[in-house]
């Protein structure tokens, strides 16, 4: 699904045939989940393929690193020009792509001594498909905020990502839905949380979230359609009577949720402000205009 036999990644500074790339099993990410990565789009737009915010993916990769004392040694420039490269050896115009800051041996639990990056990339449609989601609330809650850094994009964060999809779809749902340690909204295992209510967008505030870029693209295009967007606070019963709602991250890009503990929501997706983000969304990745779209 990943790779074929011909495909090429990038590692250490080499294109590499992927199925003869090979990692030591004693590195510290592997064992502890030590590292940190990015998840990335790239689409084809009328000027060629366009990277999708790479400056700021590479640049949040780097921040991620420092936070969790990984050292950090490569030039972003210099990542984003192979990133391109990498696109072109595979003949990718729509992909994700996938940059990992991976540690060397090392069974102490201290920094690493050195550290590897690799870059892939695949096709992938969006992560959550494109109907609307059936969530529900998960019985895991996101870590706690003086735990570790929430709003690094480590590995090992995403174990607790993993046992919360896991749990919701083995119970029929299309999704999760975690709450903070105080009960409050959170975000889904790999999406920021927006709904609506009023004429207006709400979304879980920083602090207890990974503060996604998509998220952010959200929000700049809100600001750019005059739709007024609130981060607070909120429990769950702010979002059980809300007109709408939906998730939004680089690999799930905007989706709609119908429903979170099966008590849809009452505007119809088409009529909602949701939709309305959905569209413009997917007109800014491919740099096409949606002022059109402007709420008056």
């Amino acid at each position: 699904m990943y790779y074929k036999e011909n495909t090429i990644i990038f590692h250490n500074g080499k294109f590499v045939n992927a199925p003869k790339a090979v990692s030591d099993l004693y590195g510290q990410t592997l064992h502890y989940g030590y590292g940190v990565f990015e998840g990335i789009r790239a689409y084809q737009t009328s000027k060629g393929v366009k990277i999708f915010k790479a400056r700021e993916h590479y640049e949040r990769l780097r921040r991620s690193s420092h936070m969790i004392n990984i050292p950090f040694g490569f030039n972003i420039d210099e990542l984003i020009e192979v990133t391109y490269e990498l696109l072109a050896k595979n003949k990718l115009t729509n992909a994700y792509i996938r940059p990992l800051v991976f540690c060397d041996p090392n069974m102490s639990l201290t920094r690493p001594n050195k550290v590897s990056i690799m870059i892939c990339a695949w096709e992938w449609g969006a992560y959550l498909g494109d109907k609307q989601l059936r969530v529900m609330v998960s019985s895991y809650c996101r870590p706690h905020p003086k735990s570790t850094h929430i709003e690094a994009k480590a590995c090992g964060h995403y174990v607790n990502s993993i046992l919360a999809s896991t749990e919701a779809k083995d119970k029929g749902f299309d999704e999760a839905l975690l709450l903070d340690h105080d009960g409050y909204l959170a975000e889904g295992p790999g999406a920021n949380l927006f709904f609506e209510k009023f004429g207006k967008l709400f979304t879980p505030q920083v602090g207890n979230i990974l503060p996604g870029i998509t998220r952010a693209t959200v929000i700049e295009i809100c600001r750019e359609l005059g739709i007024e967007v609130r981060e607070g606070l909120y429990k769950l019963s702010d979002l059980q009577k809300a007109d709408s709602a939906f998730y939004c991250g680089t690999a799930a890009e905007v989706v709609g949720i119908q429903s979170v503990n099966n008590k849809s929501f009452v505007v119809p997706w088409n009529e909602s402000l949701s939709k309305l983000v959905q569209d413009a969304y997917r007109l800014r990745v491919v740099e096409k205009d949606y002022s059109k779209l402007l709420v008056h």
